[in-house]
Order: structure tokens, then sequence, then C-alpha cells
């Protein structure tokens, strides 16, 4: 397929996912704006990611350190923003803190330490999420339902780390009825965090390709879409 030809595709496939999600929001009673579209750029070219910003995407998300680096400096980056959401090592912060908007995946007080050291560096406070491990699995990244609170608290004593919600993946192998229940019950995890820190915690990373709009009822605000943005990964 010639470069017109791909870039058409993700423009039809950015189009009808902005709809679906347009769609999912009003029939939950949510306005469609309330929800930001995130294109994750896993394995993704960087001219084909550019198609997709040119497509109208503004946010993209990456997941490993080494690759946003390779890709960075040709990204059209103009009213884009980029979040990191992969699972990030303490000595991978200061490669990344300057070319991120928003880190998704803080789940020790360790990470949130170096980040707020290398933000300090640059002389900006970085938006983060706690990355949440709503099923409970060994083999995940993540914090434990019951540890969040405490993550929570620690955290406010970073000057440089602005704690702004929470972010999840369910299980990949739940019944979407289960994985619902995992949506609502980050949700809930949310609602009690904030009530704990006293403030409004304003962004729910969750959802993808498969299961966006059982996240957009459960009230994601942010959903992250690959596949049915670029196509399958190799």
């Amino acid at each position: 397929m010639d470069m017109e030809s791909i870039c058409a595709v993700i423009g039809e496939n950015v189009k009808r996912i902005t709809d679906q999600i347009g769609d999912a929001a009003v029939q939950c009673g949510r306005r469609p704006e309330e929800i930001q579209l995130m294109a994750v750029t896993k394995t993704v070219p960087a001219d084909r990611v550019n198609m997709a910003v040119h497509q109208g995407i503004q946010l993209l998300g990456e997941n490993k350190a080494q690759e946003l680096l390779q890709k960075y400096e040709d990204y059209h980056k103009q009213d884009t923003s980029i979040h990191f959401i992969g699972h990030l090592q303490s000595n991978k912060v200061r490669q990344i803190v300057d070319k991120v908007d928003m880190i998704h995946s803080v789940d020790s007080v360790k990470l949130a330490a170096e980040i707020n050291r290398q933000a300090q560096s640059h002389d900006r406070v970085m938006d983060v999420l706690i990355e949440v491990n709503i099923g409970g699995e060994r083999s995940k990244s993540g914090v434990m339902p019951g540890e969040v609170g405490a993550l929570a608290v620690e955290m406010q004593f970073l000057g440089n780390v602005r704690l702004r919600g929470l972010m999840t993946i369910p299980p990949f192998d739940a019944l979407p009825a289960q994985t619902e229940s995992f949506f609502e019950q980050t949700r809930a995890l949310l609602e009690k965090t904030q009530d704990q820190l006293g403030y409004k915690l304003d962004t729910l990373s969750m959802g993808m390709s498969g299961d966006f709009p059982a996240a957009i009822r459960q009230g994601a605000t942010i959903v992250r879409i690959g596949t049915a943005i670029f196509g399958g990964r190799n």
C-alpha cells in the first residue's frame, strides 16, 4: 500500500473512533469533549504517527523510553502532546522528562521521587498518574488497589510532581462484563483517593481498542488506542 493510501486509512480510522467515542459518551450522559483520544505509537514509524497527527490526533502515547528517543525529533509536535504510558524504570526518567507532558505509569515512591528530582532539574512540574494493577496480576506492574492511597499521600510531599489521577489495564483474559467491572472499580478508587487527598483528580486513563466504550461508560477521560488506528503490530 502506498503512503497516500495508508494516510487515508489512518484518517478513516481516526474519524470512526472519534465518532464511536462521541456515541459512547452521549449514551451515558457525558459530553464527547470530556474524553481525549490518545494514539498509542508503540512500534509505529514516525511518518505514520505524523499522518495521524495531520488527521487530528493531538495526544500521543509512548511505551518505551528508547523508542521515544529514536522517534522524537521526527514527530510533528506542534499542537501535539506526548504522554509516557509504559513501564518506566527510574534510570530512564532523565531521558524522557523534558519530552513528555504526563507520565501514566507511576507505581512506587522511588519512581515518583526520581521523576520529582529530574523535573526539578528542568524547572518544571510533571503531571503523573498512578498505575493501578486493578486485577491483582503478579505478572503486571502497577500498584495494588489497596496501596494507592498511601502512594498518593506520599506524593503530596514532592513539589515537582502533580498527581492528576489513575491509569489501569484490566486483565487481558477478562470477559467484557469483568472488564467493565474493573473499570468501575478504578473509578471508585479514584473517587476514594481524591476524597482522601481533599482535592479533585481529573484524569482517568483506561480503555484500549477492544474495550474503550466500556471505559467511557465508567468515567475514562483518556482512551489509549493503537491497533484500531494503525492496524495490527508485528
